[in-house]
């Protein structure tokens, strides 16, 4: 479907024109910002926006958020020409509901005007700042966690162009900060990344170092003093959109709405309480606060992210166009529960009063919902980044209590039989990865044989730690798994394993 050619446009004007339920809670324009967005996707409107409008309404302050794009211009203009305003479509298979959201008071695009950028990071107005940036953006080596610049952002911290990188814009940001003596600020982390407050905070320390290297003027301590970086845990599936979710925008507005995303109606966000400027109300919105957010983390990526992965992985072998669609492979369900439940579940403890198996559950259930068309090879997609967090770390601490993660494993093999291209049919696969050119080469090397392509891709140090690596037994389970699954398909593997 597509929208009505001709048809009214979001925005200001068309407010009165809109359904009383769809109307937003927050007028754009009426509440000043005290936020800072970077990265300004469909998954940051339709989670943190939310919230953040949702304690503006229940709470007051200052908090409107000025939405920055690092790079594409697309949904800056789709949103200025809306007057910030988008719609929310929340849907579940007994019907859906759509919220105009008025959270944003601005919209700015960092790579034609970093210098705006720059100064409202250093505006006493602002008091927080919320990344969904990808862990790419970071610039952490995966395996030592230190500070990797590439040529731009090194260009950035040791020039004195205008920055074109995240930790550029952040880095040039702070220092005019802390020149102004413009007050504290927090930094809060939303991506989908472990102990995301405490990484963004070494991003940001290293880069400073760099940066500042030789200089005497109390800049980094001022920002040591004066800034924080709580850790987030951040839960919400919210599919790329597509023609289809603007049409059902534009049906339940009766205006078109060119920057619409839709979700599930699940959504939860844990956030670390260490905001030195203040913060909005969110857990008037429902958001949880709390000292410590690793456990949730863990919960999150290894209970969901993790599970998402191998069903992502397992159904795009198997020739299955979204998650929901994958979920109804015979014998799958079984084999993820018992990946929750004799894996997930014993690697780590959970948050108090949390079971991971209800979780697990609930996690699959929110999956199978049919509504959310979220594509299987979408999931999959940057699979070298996520392997390590969302499933190598549970491998690594069942290892280290001596337990054997028989569908972990399952996992790491559907990935490697994923990255070699071809599903169970013979359709080809996308390899949409970081790392894509290096694993190519990889397999390219290699006889073609399961236990050389393990061998190739164990080879890959920024993926595979070298202690998981030289593990003869998580070894000989892998090759087992891609064995099976080389030979015989998806479908079969499961039937013989569940």
């Amino acid at each position: 479907m597509a929208v009505t050619v001709g048809a009214s446009r979001l925005g200001l004007d068309a407010l009165r024109q809109l359904p009383v339920a769809c109307r937003p809670l927050v007028r754009p324009g009426a509440v000043p910002a005290g936020i800072v967005h970077l990265g300004l996707g469909a998954f940051h409107r339709a989670h943190q926006a939310v919230y953040t409008e949702a304690a503006i309404a229940a709470a007051g302050g200052d908090w409107g958020i000025i939405g920055v794009a690092p790079r594409s211009t697309d949904v800056i203009t789709k949103l200025a020409a809306q007057d910030c305003l988008y719609s929310v479509t929340t849907l579940s298979g007994t019907g859906s509901r759509t919220q105009v959201v008025g959270a944003l008071a601005g919209v700015r695009h960092a790579a034609s005007d970093p210098a705006a950028v720059v100064a409202l990071l250093a505006d006493p107005a602002i008091r927080v700042v919320t990344l969904t940036v990808t862990e790419k953006a970071h610039q952490l080596d995966p395996a030592s966690g230190r500070f990797r610049p590439d040529q731009a952002v090194t260009a950035d911290l040791l020039g004195d162009r205008p920055p074109q990188t995240v930790p550029g814009l952040l880095v040039r940001g702070l220092l005019a900060r802390a020149a102004a003596q413009a007050g504290p600020l927090a930094l809060v982390s939303c991506d989908n990344l472990p102990s995301n407050g405490r990484r963004l905070q070494s991003m940001i320390s290293q880069a400073l170092e760099l940066a500042q290297a030789g200089s005497t003027d109390g800049a980094v301590d001022w920002i040591k003093s004066n800034v924080t970086c709580p850790g987030t845990m951040v839960d919400r599936i919210v599919p790329a959109s597509t023609a289809q979710t603007l049409a059902d925008a534009e049906a339940a507005l009766g205006v078109v709405d060119l920057a619409a995303v839709a979700g599930e109606p699940y959504r939860q966000w844990v956030i670390e309480d260490h905001f030195p400027g203040g913060r909005p109300a969110w857990e008037r919105a429902g958001a949880v606060l709390t000292e410590d957010a690793s456990p949730w983390e863990r919960l999150k990526l290894r209970g969901l992210n993790g599970v998402h992965s191998a069903t992502a992985y397992l159904g795009a072998l198997a020739g299955r166009e979204t998650i929901a669609e994958a979920l109804e492979i015979p014998h799958l369900t079984t084999v993820l529960r018992r990946l929750i439940a004799e894996d997930v579940a014993h690697s780590f403890t959970p948050p108090d009063g949390v079971s991971v198996v209800e979780y697990g559950d609930e996690v699959l259930a929110r999956f199978a919902n049919p509504v959310i068309r979220h594509r299987t090879n979408q999931v999959a997609m940057d699979g070298s980044q996520k392997l390590p967090q969302r499933v190598l770390h549970t491998i690594a601490d069942l290892r280290a209590a001596g337990a054997r993660p028989r569908w972990a494993a399952l996992v790491v093999a559907a990935w490697m039989r994923f990255a070699q291209g071809r599903a169970d049919d013979g359709t080809p696969l996308p390899l949409d990865d970081p790392l894509a050119d290096r694993i190519t080469a990889a397999l390219a090397a290699t006889g073609g044989s399961p236990s050389d392509v393990v061998t190739a891709l164990f080879g890959l140090t920024e993926v595979f730690p070298p202690e998981l690596a030289a593990d003869e037994e998580i070894r000989e389970l892998v090759v087992e798994w891609l064995t099976a699954l080389e030979r015989h398909g998806v479908a079969a593997t499961l039937a013989g394993a569940a």
